[in-house]
Formats: C-alpha cells, structure tokens, sequence
C-alpha cells in the first residue's frame, strides 16, 4: 500500500508528500486501517487531525461492483473460467518474445484486413493493443482482459501453440497445452460472452454513475426472454457425461445460477426501499435548471 500525504502548511499552502510504501498481508479495511494507524504512530501524527477522507476508486473501498465477478466466482465453472484467464496472460505476456509475436502478428493480421477491405481505416483505428491484465481489486480490469482476449484471439491461439511446442520449461508447456485444450470446450466459449455480456453492463453502468452529473435511475437488464434467447444460442440437444443434456448444463446450471447470484446480490446491495429513496432524491437534482423537479416524488420521499 502506497501512502500520499496532503496537508495544508502554516502558510497556507497545500502540499503533498509521499511517505512511504507499506507490505500489507491483505486489503481488507482492517488491515489498511492497522497499517495506516502504524504510520501515523510512527511519524508522531494522529487520525484526530484527519479532516478529510479520499478515495481512489478501488473496490475494497467503494465496494459497489468488485461483488461482480466476486459474486460470480462463487459459481465453480465461472471461477475455472476466470483462473484460466490469469493463466492466459501469464504465458502469453510471461517474454518480451511473446508480447513482440502478439504485436507482429496483429499488425500482419490488421495489414491484410485492411488489404482486403474489412477493416476501416482513419485517425483512431486499429490502434495496437495488448492482453491486459485483471487485478484483484478492480473488477473492471477483468472486462478488459475479456476485451482484449476476444481482439486478439487468433494471436493468443497461435502463441499458445508455439509455447506449447517451444516452450523453454515443461511447467509452461503443460500450461499451455492445458489453456489451449480448455479453449476448445462449449463452457469456455459460453462463459466468455455469458462474463462479456455481465462486465458489460456493469461497465455501462458504472460510467453513468461516475458521472458530474448524473439523474439516477434504475431497471432490470436482463429479462426472461434475455435470458432464453442468450442461453439457446450456444446450446445444442447432444446429452453430456452426466446424462444432462447441453440445454440443462448451459441454461439452468450456468446461466440461471450465475444470473441468479448476481441479481440476488444486487437486490440485497440495493434494497427496494433504497431504490425507491434514491429514484425521488433524484427530483431534488439541479441538472438543467431543475429540469427533474416533481412535487409527487417529493411527497414520496417524505413519507419514506
């Protein structure tokens, strides 16, 4: 944990200093708040002085969306599918060698589409991009990765096979015969749109709420038939090893169960009284000269 110091001097000058980098065991807030008391006893400061408290977006402290793919780690096959997606980055980034294979063969790639007329060309087009990698403490790096994995398929498919083949140590040989075997199961294909799908969202979301200004609103994403139409797009009637058929495993023990969890989650997180509390504050916003102004939400609010 890095930690940053802003304070006002004598003169009235606002100053920051960094103090130090700090090995902490975990990033719950117990832990943080330990670590960050032990400083402050250290350097004969005290939280009393504290006048103000800042964030840096991370999830242990706002919270609000890690529960995204932590809730969805829950499910075993989702965790399996988001295991395999560190290891992915892992081999593939684990050499400059590999990262300059990932780059030419974009550029090869992109080159001939180009030649060819499928791809579009002007400012801001086919930009180099990379496999990124997710971090623990901000869910929507995890998008990213997804993202990105699904741009540079073809690439990460062809580094696999030769790491597989050329790999300098057995242990990464084995990781990448094992990633390239799990790449050609149905669950893996499923999981990657079914996540892409979610992460999605919850991006859109997000980037609403991160907003100046912002009129708060609330719906369902996902309905019944969502959900129908998502899951028969990659079912078919071929029964599994376990006499369950594909349309079973794929609907009801992923897709319901993962889509499930989360909304159960969501519905604790964000309570219908909530909701509703949160839906007339939104008629005390000063947005567009209080364009948003309704004297029934108002009365509503009250009464909450």
């Amino acid at each position: 944990m890095t930690i940053v110091l802003r304070y006002v001097d004598r003169l009235e000058i606002v100053k920051e200093r960094f103090i130090g980098v700090i090995h902490v065991l975990d990033i719950s807030s117990l832990t943080l708040k330990a670590a960050i008391d032990t400083v402050f006893s250290n350097n004969n400061l005290t939280i009393d002085q504290v006048r103000g408290q800042g964030y840096d977006g991370a999830s242990n402290t706002s919270g609000a969306f890690n529960v995204v793919v932590a809730v969805a780690k829950k499910h075993d096959d989702v965790e399996e599918f988001f295991e395999q997606l560190g290891l992915v980055v892992n081999v593939v980034c684990g050499s400059c060698k590999r990262k300059d294979m990932i780059r030419q063969m974009q550029k090869e790639r992109v080159d001939a589409e180009i030649g060819i007329g499928e791809t579009e060309t002007g400012r801001g087009l086919n930009q180099e991009i990379s496999l990124v990698r997710a971090g623990d403490t901000r869910w929507g790096s995890h998008f990213k990765t997804i993202v990105s994995l699904l741009n540079l398929f073809a690439e990460v498919v062809a580094v696999l096979k030769y790491v597989k083949k050329e790999g300098s140590t057995l242990s990464n040989r084995n990781q990448a015969k094992g990633i390239f075997s799990y790449f050609k199961t149905l669950d893996f294909v499923f999981l990657l749109h079914l996540m892409l799908e979610i992460l999605c969202l919850m991006d859109t979301l997000s980037k609403h709420l991160k907003k100046k200004k912002i009129k708060i609103f609330w719906k369902r994403f996902i309905s019944k038939r969502d959900k129908e139409s998502i899951a028969r797009y990659y079912v078919t009637p071929k029964k599994r090893r376990t006499n369950k058929t594909n349309q079973h495993h794929f609907e009801v023990v992923i897709f319901n169960t993962v889509l499930d969890i989360q909304i159960q989650e969501f519905a604790e997180r964000f309570s219908e009284v909530g909701t509703k509390l949160m839906e007339n504050m939104a008629a005390l916003s000063h947005c567009d000269s209080f364009s948003s102004f309704d004297k029934v939400k108002l009365l509503k609010l009250s009464k909450i």
